[in-house]
């Protein structure tokens, strides 16, 4: 049987990963500023990492959620601590896209309603729902486009307010900070108005983290730089480092009923002991304070570089956009200097390294990343 060829593949196996490097099949080392899709938080194959989720399988991988799973409290109560929501309640999935799935269904049940609004160039998925939200006709089969969403401009709160008064809006569905769409980031007083605009009519605001949160952008989530909470919150790749695990962070205002969402593999024991271990090395390591303290080195470094036309982000989700597409710059990057980075669209590249990343790394790829620019020309 052959893969069915839907991803364009650089010719390199990585077969081994530490800290913020990894190893390919001959043995050569890479610095990893991409954390393979932000999915990386606590760096490759942590000590404590390995030993929790070693210990877990050792002795349960899984079992129904038909069964008490202490596990699930477990982080929930870690992840309502650190997050600043320990009022709030947590589904657990598998997940990025089924979290907004089950986000968007949620809001849908809590007021009848169908119609979504979401944002240009906004990415949330590729499952049913989450990919009609999706700002990408390419991506969105016939069978999804079913005209459930209204697309707006970022930051464009009168757009906002003529849709919301048509009375037919369920939720509203904005990224901390778009990632796929080019590390944009919502205006705070674009978010404070838009809280403001949903409770005048009862919409649910849900903001989709599952990129820029778990402390990539230097607070837990990114949307706390506006201190606007919303109502639902979704979560996954950095959640367990690897694991596929997503979850769902769902205000007090919604009533769980038996029956309403639902998941097989969600919240099993072994993506917990994975998810556990990763707030505790949040905790021990002070991670979310790194994200910020390198993140803000690395874009003061960058703003310097003569050749980028713009340097955006918060934290350790940075994009550099240039005036020229940037697919041999990246090659360059991986095959002669030996760093991981990742793209989005034609002319941007973009950064989201394990937020363990330290300053000293931080130095080593921006003379790399110098060392490629200059071949450029």
């Amino acid at each position: 049987m052959k893969l069915f060829d839907v991803y364009p593949l650089f010719d390199i196996e990585i077969v081994k990963g530490e800290g913020c490097n990894t190893y390919d099949a001959e043995g050569n080392k890479y610095l990893d500023l991409y954390g393979g899709h932000a999915v990386i938080s606590v760096g490759h194959s942590h000590p404590h990492y390995l030993k929790a989720i070693n210990e877990q399988a050792s002795k349960l991988v899984f079992y129904s959620n038909s069964v008490i799973n202490s596990l699930q409290q477990k982080l929930a109560d870690k992840l309502g601590k650190i997050s600043g929501y320990d009022d709030y309640q947590l589904f657990l999935i598998n997940s990025g896209a089924e979290a907004n799935e089950n986000a968007l269904k949620l809001a849908s049940f809590y007021n009848g309603k169908k119609r979504v609004i979401a944002f240009g160039k906004a990415f949330h998925g590729r499952t049913s729902l989450a990919v009609e939200a999706t700002d990408n006709p390419k991506i969105v089969a016939p069978i999804n486009a079913n005209g459930h969403i209204t697309f707006v401009p970022l930051n464009d709160i009168e757009a906002v307010k003529a849709e919301l008064a048509k009375g037919d809006v369920s939720a509203v569905i904005i990224e901390g900070i778009q990632g796929v769409g080019g590390i944009r980031i919502p205006d705070a007083d674009f978010m404070k108005a838009l809280r403001e605009e949903c409770d005048k009519h009862d919409v649910v605001l849900i903001a989709d983290e599952i990129q820029s949160g778990y402390g990539r952008s230097g607070k837990f989530f990114a949307h706390q730089y506006t201190d606007v909470r919303p109502d639902i919150i979704t979560v996954a790749k950095g959640i367990a480092n690897g694991f596929p695990m997503g979850g769902v962070l769902i205000s007090p205002k919604f009533t769980p009923i038996y029956g309403q969402l639902g998941t097989t593999f969600g919240g099993n024991h072994l993506a917990c002991a994975a998810a556990i271990a990763v707030l505790e090395i949040f905790e021990q390591e002070n991670l979310v304070e790194n994200a910020r303290k390198v993140g803000e080195y690395l874009m003061t470094e960058l703003k310097q570089i003569p050749g980028i036309k713009e340097v955006r982000g918060r934290g350790l989700m940075i994009g550099m956009e240039f005036d020229y597409p940037v697919k041999e710059l990246r090659t360059r990057l991986i095959k002669e200097e030996r760093v991981f980075t990742g793209a989005t669209g034609t002319n941007m590249i973009r950064l989201l390294p394990p937020l363990v990343l330290t300053i000293e790394q931080a130095q080593d790829f921006i003379n790399r990343f110098k060392n490629a620019l200059a071949k450029q020309a």
